[in-house]
């Protein structure tokens, strides 16, 4: 199971770095379809349309698997640890005790004092 996980792991970091470099070449609002490939040759190679329908498409499906990845790596552990999503065997924290070596004689004069109006 730990290989399982393991591929995954890098099946969901490869499509992360996939999804990082494909969002950093496509183009902004004012330029040209792939400028940093040139005008034309990016529409000879990736089609009419250019190189913005092939990297929004590229985009999508790296996303999908990054999602299918996480979703697989959720499910995988919360099957290992026997609860659902891991949230129940979260250890609870008490409070510490009050120490017993303070007098609590300071309180209850506080507490007894008068406000003068």
């Amino acid at each position: 199971m730990e290989a399982f996980k393991t591929i995954i792991m890098i099946i969901g970091g490869f499509a992360s770095l996939a999804i990082i470099g494909l969002v950093l070449m496509q183009q902004g609002k004012g330029a040209d379809a792939g400028a940093a490939f040139g005008s034309g040759s990016a529409q000879g190679v990736f089609g009419s349309a250019g190189s913005a329908n092939f990297l929004s498409r590229s985009t999508a499906v790296a996303a999908a698997i990054f999602f299918c990845c996480c979703i697989a790596l959720s499910i995988i552990s919360s099957k290992g640890n026997g609860s659902r999503l891991g949230l129940d065997d979260a250890p609870v924290q008490q409070a510490a005790p009050a120490a017993a070596s303070q007098p609590a004689a300071p309180a209850q004069a506080a507490s007894q004092a008068v406000i003068p109006e």
